[in-house]
């Protein structure tokens, strides 16, 4: 069941999003597979240019031309950093903006676990206690709302 289109929306054919649509604005910036690898990276602790090419499993271009693009948007900032008092080098910390990603990736390894694995899924994401976390859709007062429940307005 698709969302519910209110007032003008609901006529699809009347209206488009254009270039002002917030989910093709977000795909411009994080939509590639090399991105949201390197997103997952660093919420694992990856900081460091040599480990996210390593661990994501591209070349040091593609590595270099995606952090830049992610610290350009501000997703990450570089910092400084002098290992064994050497020459200067540059890890990739997450700004706030790229913390907020948190949900987009963690609700991609849901939904992976959930469709494309035998099993649960060979991560398990918890809460202090243990207790496994989900994304899901809530209201400001963290219920629960189903997709048939949900209204899409003009701002």
């Amino acid at each position: 069941m698709p969302l519910n289109m209110d007032g003008p929306l609901s006529d699809l054919a009347a209206w488009t999003a254009g270039d002002r649509c917030s989910i093709a604005r977000a795909l411009s910036v994080v939509g590639t597979r090399s991105t949201m690898l390197i997103l997952r990276e660093a919420f694992y602790g990856t900081t460091r240019f040599d480990d996210f090419s390593r661990r994501v499993g591209i070349t040091d271009a593609s590595s270099a031309a995606r952090l830049k693009e992610l610290v350009d948007v501000g997703i990450f900032v570089k910092q400084p950093y002098r290992p064994d008092k050497g020459r200067t080098r540059y890890e990739y910390v997450l700004t706030k903006m790229g913390e907020d990603l948190l949900p987009v990736v963690l609700g991609l390894m849901q939904w992976g676990d959930e469709y494309l694995q035998d099993d649960d899924g060979p991560l398990n994401v918890v809460d202090p206690e243990g207790n496994s976390v989900h994304v899901r859709i809530t209201d400001h007062n963290g219920t629960e709302v189903p997709m048939n429940e949900l209204r899409v307005r003009i701002a």
